[in-house]
């Protein structure tokens, strides 16, 4: 036989990226997927189903259950459990397992104390800062709540209000108070969903409106007396004896 001229070729290959085998269901898709894609996904599922109320505080939340409702590993629920309770939402217990978050009577008073005294700051210094363009951007951001308010767009209308208050803050020009009152809603705003008594509205929009107006007329005293009084209708709203929930946990997360 004539020689050949080049060397034989070598038996195909997959390229080098190919040749894994597929991954299996559970942790490892999940981390092939993109763990931090799905993790939000747990973490919005919870967060979502304690704000909408499906989660009444104290539901139990067994890392079994969320690893088979979510196809994902023990290690992924455990690490979006450890952000909930971070922020408040769930409660950690050792060797008893997670729970939605159960603020006592003492300590909804004390973080609705602490915004009242932070918001009158704030407003006061938004008195003094806001510019009339300013002024204006918030009454078209109370058109929008007004929108809402008869669409009976009650997410949109609850997201909306929260947005109120950040941003007058946002007014002050004081970044690091505009920090810390942000935080401090997220906990309010946690307590707001477990407790209050559905249909109830969570920021009364003539309240806000009141507000606005005497920012505009430059009343520093009655702009942080309206706010006072707002902030306490909304914790007077408070109930702390809601009823549990004979749902099973994937239908509270809107997930069956």
């Amino acid at each position: 036989m004539p020689r050949s001229s080049s060397p034989p070729p070598k038996p195909a290959t997959a390229p080098r990226s190919t040749r894994r085998k597929l991954p299996p269901t559970g942790g490892a898709a999940a981390k092939n997927q993109g763990n931090g894609d799905i993790e939000e996904r747990i973490y919005r599922s919870v967060f979502e189903g304690v704000a909408s109320q499906r989660l009444a505080p104290g539901t139990k939340l067994p890392e079994a259950s969320l690893c088979e409702l979510f196809g994902v590993s023990r290690a992924l629920v455990r690490k979006v459990l450890q952000r909930l309770a971070h922020d408040h939402i769930v409660e950690l217990r050792p060797n008893r397992g997670a729970i939605v978050a159960m603020p006592s009577p003492e300590e909804t008073r004390q973080i609705f104390e602490a915004r009242r005294a932070l918001e009158a700051a704030l407003v006061r210094m938004a008195v003094r800062n806001a510019t009339r363009a300013e002024v204006a951007e918030l009454r078209r951001h109370l058109k929008q709540e007004h929108a809402a308010m008869h669409r009976y767009a009650q997410p949109e209308w609850a997201r909306l209000a929260s947005t109120f208050h950040l941003r007058v803050a946002k007014l002050a020009r004081n970044p690091i108070l505009e920090r810390y009152l942000s935080e401090l809603m997220s906990r309010c705003s946690l307590i707001v969903a477990l407790y209050e008594p559905p249909g109830n509205a969570s920021c009364e929009h003539g309240e806000h409106a009141d507000v606005v107006d005497a920012i505009a007329r430059g009343d520093a005293d009655e702009a942080v007396r309206l706010m006072e009084a707002h902030l306490l209708v909304l914790e007077k709203n408070i109930a702390l004896d809601r009823p549990a929930s004979g749902r099973s946990l994937g239908q509270m997360l809107g997930l069956g």
